[in-house]
């Protein structure tokens, strides 16, 4: 267990990290927070080399069970901040029509066009 305790209490970490409640004020200093323990993860991941033993594979097994619920967290973070990002842009985009609502209209100087045949 020596050699995957580290790994695992990152991941217990980062678990822990991402059941906290997340909303837009505290939501950058969560993602940074989380990209610190991900590559503190990936920097010991070459240091866990085959072959484990048992107490290892226990191990792996609760790290792998940890690893499904943080990338479930983690997809439904990435999930409201494209909801967020979409609504902010048509929340832009309403606030353009507003400032100028004949900026869409195509004029032809005053001729009038029939359309009907």
């Amino acid at each position: 267990m020596n050699r995957l305790k580290p790994f695992y209490e990152i991941t217990v970490k980062l678990a822990e990290l991402l059941d906290q409640d997340i909303n837009a004020k505290n939501r950058e200093t969560i993602i940074s927070q989380v990209n610190l323990l991900i590559e503190k993860r990936g920097d010991l991941l070459p240091e866990v080399p085959p072959p484990f033993t048992e107490d290892e594979k226990r191990v792996g097994s609760d790290i792998v069970l940890l690893n499904n619920k943080i990338q479930q967290k983690m997809n439904a973070l990435f999930i409201d901040l494209k909801r967020e990002m979409k609504q902010f842009k048509k929340q832009k985009k309403s606030n353009k029509t507003y400032t100028n609502p004949y900026e869409k209209i195509q004029t032809m100087d005053g001729m009038f066009l029939d359309n009907k045949k």
